[in-house]
């Protein structure tokens, strides 16, 4: 059992989960389809590739560990939806039923500790060299969002669950509770978010479970030795 640790950080991050039309929302932390599909494009998996390619990837536990909670922040953004042919005619006035403003939402300033469990320890040490040179290029749920660097803090042989809880804080003089989130089996909340295809055709998303609790990151609790 090990759990491979990233730092997702960065000016602006967007982790949709259920956005639709033209309000396109952001969850508090990351979501697991937002970093698979991070993982995927460092590894050079493309959207329309074979869906079986994730199935390694979507089978990894999944858990985030909020180091800096963020500000949430709102944004509009003129979008065209015409054809090619339409859009040599774009600014016409004719052509303006083809624009719709849309109003995304960012987290900004956000850091989040997130951890991947697996026993494949080879699939784990895959991943950290692909996110470190990666085929495509990295972002944070959004392609106008790259991560700042380091992306990969590296391997830790323990439980995800434990690393979460125990692992120093990455944010300075920062000692106070966080909120933890991790992926469990049963007894947590129902979430649609596992990806089993990001074809723009025909994209989709299957089911886990999640817990969220309050932890002190580096506190031994010596009870856990009874």
């Amino acid at each position: 059992m090990a759990a491979l640790l990233l730092r997702l950080a960065a000016p602006l991050q967007a982790w949709g989960s259920s956005s639709k039309f033209n309000i396109r929302t952001t969850e508090r932390e990351p979501t697991k389809s937002g970093v698979i599909g991070m993982i995927a494009a460092a590894l050079g998996i493309k959207r329309n590739d074979d869906p079986e390619k994730l199935v390694p990837l979507s089978e990894l536990r999944f858990g985030v560990r909020v180091e800096r909670e963020g500000k949430l922040l709102k944004d509009f953004h003129m979008v065209y939806t015409g054809s090619l042919s339409d859009k040599a005619r774009r600014h016409t006035k004719s052509d303006s039923k083809n624009m719709h403003l849309t109003e995304r939402y960012y987290l900004s300033d956000a850091v989040f500790l997130v951890a991947l469990e697996s026993d494949n320890k080879c699939l784990l040490n895959r991943i950290a060299e692909a996110l470190e040179k990666p085929v495509f290029p990295l972002f944070l749920g959004r392609r106008s969002c790259p991560p700042t660097l380091p992306v990969v803090l590296g391997m830790r042989d323990d439980d995800l669950l434990t690393v979460l809880r125990n692992e120093e804080s990455l944010t300075e003089k920062n000692n106070s509770s966080k909120r933890i989130i991790y992926e469990v089996h049963n007894g947590g909340s129902v979430v649609k978010d596992v990806p089993l295809s990001f074809s723009q055709m025909h994209r989709q998303h299957g089911y886990r479970m999640k817990k969220e609790e309050m932890v002190l990151p580096g506190e031994h609790d010596p009870f856990e030795e009874l």
